[in-house]
């Protein structure tokens, strides 16, 4: 296993893991504050969280098992060349536990708050049984062949296929009712600070390695990190430039609040009587 050439590119390396996610961690809970103030989950759309759920579990199991497993990293090792760098550091596997948690919980709001008669649509739960099956078939086929890092590398392109179809239902459903309410942007802009946090991480670990493999010996972070971006900018295009806040212009208040308490032509026709 390779080891670092720059200290300096070490702590930066280090700093902007970390950075990435403290940034991404913190973007779940502006969405469960909101829930909880409003006590309705109105305006987040399920399938997104469903989605979520399987992603993060299954990105989960990829983080996990290569920061630990020595038979995964044994064969990582044979793939790749023995002076490379495992490209899962220690706050990946941070993140994924988290974001497991956070996510689960966000799925109880769901079942606790106002839901306004939305529901998870068919096609998500069967997206995700299919996801979890071709997991399960994958298992039994490493299982005979000890393939564990194929089967680690299934589990990180079910998370990146995840990643690709959970925003999907959230922007469509922003795009048919003209409106970002009910979806916190406080956490896509914490979304996307993690995600450049993250590419610049994997990028002092190739300046430092004088190679790009990290890149795609881990496609599946490079891949988040890019959809992720990709959609966290529509995402603020959608809340900010299409679809704004339609607040009550300032002087319409003002007007509102200087009318007379007494009707002027009740008081008119008291007088004539």
């Amino acid at each position: 296993m390779a080891s670092w050439n720059s200290a300096p590119l070490q702590i930066a390396y280090q700093v902007l893991g970390w950075t990435a996610f403290v940034s991404w961690s913190v973007s779940f809970y502006p969405q469960v504050i909101l829930n909880f103030r409003r006590k309705s989950v109105v305006g987040l759309n399920f399938d997104f969280v469903v989605l979520n759920l399987t992603k993060h579990s299954t990105y989960l199991i990829y983080n996990a098992s290569v920061y630990f497993s020595k038979a995964v990293q044994k064969q990582y090792f044979e793939k790749y060349g023995s002076d490379q760098m495992i490209p899962v550091a220690a706050n990946d596997v941070a993140f994924s536990i988290h974001a497991v948690l956070l996510t689960a919980f966000t799925l109880f709001q769901i079942c606790i708050y106002e839901r306004g008669g939305q529901k998870v649509s068919r096609i998500s739960f069967f997206i995700v049984a299919v996801a979890w099956l071709a997991a399960a078939i994958c298992f039994f086929v490493a299982l005979s062949n000890h393939s564990w890092l194929w089967l680690v590398s299934v589990f990180n392109s079910i998370q990146v296929s995840m990643t690709i179809i959970k925003y999907t239902p959230q922007a469509v459903m922003n795009f048919r009712r003209k409106s970002t309410d009910g979806f916190s942007i406080g956490n896509i802009i914490l979304d996307l600070g993690g995600g450049l946090a993250n590419y610049a991480q994997m990028a002092m670990q190739s300046i430092d390695q004088h190679t790009w493999v990290n890149f795609y010996g881990n496609i599946g972070k490079t891949l988040l990190s890019l959809i992720s971006v990709s959609f966290d900018l529509l995402f603020i295009i959608q809340h900010y430039v299409l679809y704004p806040a339609r607040k009550q212009p300032t002087s319409t208040r003002v007007k509102q609040h200087q009318e007379p308490l007494i009707n002027p032509d009740s008081t008119k026709a008291s007088e004539n009587v």
